[in-house]
């Protein structure tokens, strides 16, 4: 009587501190989970302003047609966002033919562009 007693106790104890340590573990989880996507959201806030500012210094404020290099920057700058309407956005710029379809595309892009930033 008194050895289950005694192992029924442990048990209850053992089970007291699993239940505490599953309570802990699922709350770091989540905590972490919450802290990936805080990441996530600044990574692509950053490169979205990176993005956004290389744009403006390079096509809107330059005093001459945009070189290679400077393509291969934005280019860069687009795809390293790995975001699908971005993209899809930034080749309607590229491939605009007219100065109206041009100035509707670029303005779509950085309202599109600052629309990704999260607060």
């Amino acid at each position: 009587m008194e050895k289950t007693k005694f192992f029924t106790t442990v048990i209850i104890l053992i089970s007291i501190i699993l239940a505490g340590v599953s309570f802990f573990y699922v709350f770091d989880r989540i905590e972490l989970n919450n802290a990936q996507k805080l990441l996530k959201a600044q990574q692509t806030n950053e490169k979205a302003l990176a993005l956004t500012k290389l744009f403006v210094e390079k096509v809107l404020q330059g005093e001459s047609e945009v070189g290679f290099e400077d393509r291969l920057k934005l280019e860069n700058a687009v795809r390293d966002l790995n975001d699908q309407q971005i993209f899809d956005q930034w080749q309607k710029v590229v491939k605009s033919q007219s100065a109206e379809e041009t100035q509707q595309a670029v303005g779509d892009f950085l309202n599109l562009l600052l629309n990704k930033i999260s607060y």
